[in-house]
């Protein structure tokens, strides 16, 4: 009986992961969350997985402003001239008409070295 609860939970646990990436995902693999870059730019390297979205392309962020639209699901885009201190960079998945689908991905990096403050 106890093998049988097993497989129930197993086949459970497997149809749940197929509904969630069913769903769509984002991937930022660089710069990972809580970065700290040594000088002011970085690049976003991303990956979508649309699901049933509709999502034909994104749009990247930098602090909540757009700073470009690329017509691709994965790729990269060079992020240059940050100040120095923490920003968030954030690719959106758009449809064919820039309507955001609901996925978004997000990570904070810190820009610069700042040196820890000695008092």
């Amino acid at each position: 009986m106890n093998g049988l609860k097993s497989v129930a939970v197993i086949v459970a646990l497997a149809l749940t992961a197929v509904a969630r990436s069913d769903e769509g995902t984002v991937t930022i693999s660089s710069p990972a969350d809580k970065s700290k870059l040594s000088g002011t730019s970085t690049k976003i390297v991303f990956d979508v997985a649309p699901g049933p979205s509709k999502g034909d392309h994104v749009h990247v962020y930098v602090d909540g402003d757009e700073v470009a639209v690329l017509r691709q699901l994965k790729g990269s885009y060079p992020v240059d001239k940050l100040a120095i201190g923490k920003h968030w960079l954030c690719v959106r998945v758009v449809d064919k008409g820039n309507t955001p689908v609901g996925l978004e991905k997000c990570v904070e990096v810190t820009a610069g070295n700042i040196p820890p403050m000695g008092y």
